[in-house]
């Protein structure tokens, strides 16, 4: 195992992992949908991956877009706490709606693939935690109304970003949420065990965070994952419909009603605080790297078959 791997994924919501376990068995041949790691990195470690649209000063559009995978990584931290500042300080901004350009994926797990000095050297953001949950916690408290449209896969950092947010919606034919950490050794780290129980219930936020399993948009609306699922067809036009109506509206009304609400809800920072520190313990475990490699041998991050079906793939690691 890598000397890297404990220090890697202390600084993600989701495992990470160093470039060498890319190589996986000797002999191991890419399958024809595998796309080669070294190519996914020199192609979007310098590409904006997080893109701000403000329609009008009071309606923002933030479109995640990453290709092919819209993997979360190191270098999509400062673009995307760009945006988050913006959110916070902007005097007219009422509305913003998170989006992906890349079909089939809304937001995915972290980047497993830059040097880790770009993750481990970053200083923790204004709540005192690393960036990644510190901005999920700013974005839940900002004065103006964040909506994921979720069309395609929201796991790990995907699915923390969408809790995080103040309402999700989702394509009832093509959204998967998911937290997939237990099923690799881990403890989710971006807050979904404060979350998901104020949402759903401690039945079923257990059944989503301990069977590590893929939720449609049907099940996920049922369960309270997301506020509606809709046909997909529908899904573009009731989001947009939804936040030009709200960005008609007082923002000084808007940000007092949502600051009550976040006072009946949200959980404080240190249950927060908690889950990142059980995750960062929960990577220094060798059962969670051998599964990690073992996610990374059957081709995580490069395999289109793998990252779409994470969780049969995830599934299978606890097999003989």
């Amino acid at each position: 195992m890598s000397k890297h791997l404990g220090a890697a994924v202390i600084i993600a919501a989701t495992a990470v992992v160093a470039a060498p376990l890319f190589a996986g068995p000797q002999g191991l041949k890419p399958s024809t949908e595998t796309i080669r790691a070294e190519n996914v990195d020199r192609n979007t470690v310098h590409k904006p991956q997080v893109r701000l649209e403000r329609r009008t000063p009071a309606y923002w559009r933030v479109i995640l877009d990453n290709p092919p995978f819209n993997i979360f990584g190191p270098e999509t931290i400062p673009q995307l706490n760009k945006v988050i500042t913006a959110i916070e300080t902007d005097p007219q901004v009422k509305v913003v709606v998170f989006e992906s350009a890349v079909p089939g994926f809304f937001l995915t797990h972290y980047n497993f693939i830059p040097d880790l000095a770009e993750s481990t050297g970053m200083a923790p953001g204004p709540t005192g935690l690393h960036p990644l949950p510190d901005m999920l916690i700013r974005l839940s408290r900002a004065p103006v109304v964040s909506i994921v449209s979720i069309r395609g896969r929201a796991t790990g950092v995907g699915s923390e970003l969408a809790l995080a947010s103040d309402m999700r919606f989702a394509s009832r034919e093509k959204a998967i949420l998911s937290q997939w950490e237990v099923g690799a050794a881990l403890v989710p780290g971006g807050g979904p065990m404060a979350r998901l129980p104020r949402l759903m219930g401690r039945g079923r936020a257990l059944e989503v965070l301990l069977g590590a399993d893929d939720i449609g948009g049907e099940l996920a609306e049922r369960y309270g994952y997301v506020n509606r699922s809709l046909p997909d067809a529908d899904l573009d036009k009731f989001v947009e419909s939804l936040a030009k109506r709200i960005a008609t509206f007082d923002k000084q009304a808007i940000a007092d009603t949502k600051r009550l609400v976040d006072a009946a809800s949200l959980p404080a920072d240190p249950e927060i605080a908690s889950g990142w520190d059980a995750f960062i313990a929960s990577v220094q475990r060798p059962q969670a790297q051998q599964k990690i490699k073992r996610l990374m041998q059957l081709g995580l991050q490069t395999s289109a078959d793998v990252e779409g079906r994470l969780g049969h793939y995830t599934g299978t690691l606890g097999q003989k």
